[in-house]
């Protein structure tokens, strides 16, 4: 049987800036994103902790080491700059993934695995 399982997550990162005439995605610096595995145009939810929000989008890579995380488009009229937001990518598998999971730090920094 196939399921949906959780295989990427970047748990209190903070959105450090927001462009609503952006053609829409979620800018990640590419060291977050080979940290938890994540793929230029990969679909992500947002969910925000900050105002309960939740939104998909796809990825798009940032300098890395900036820790600026940007939400752009129509997705910026939901989740806000400085709002606290989990950002997850799932996998199809017929089999148990162990997913890559960070806690994130007010900075956008690595704090821990957080499994």
């Amino acid at each position: 049987m196939q399921r949906e399982v959780l295989k990427s997550k970047l748990h209190k990162a903070v959105i450090t800036g927001s462009d609503v005439d952006y053609e829409g995605s979620i800018e990640i610096p590419t060291d977050l994103m080979e940290v938890v595995d994540l793929w230029p145009g990969e679909k992500v939810l947002v969910a925000s902790i900050t105002s309960g929000q939740r939104l998909e989008t796809y990825v798009l890579p940032g300098k890395s080491g900036t820790g600026e995380i940007m939400i752009n488009g129509g997705a910026a009229h939901l989740i806000k700059a400085g709002e606290v937001v989990a950002i997850m990518a799932f996998a199809i598998s017929d089999k148990p993934v162990a997913s890559k999971n960070v806690l994130l730090d007010a900075k956008n920094r690595v704090v821990r695995e957080a499994n």
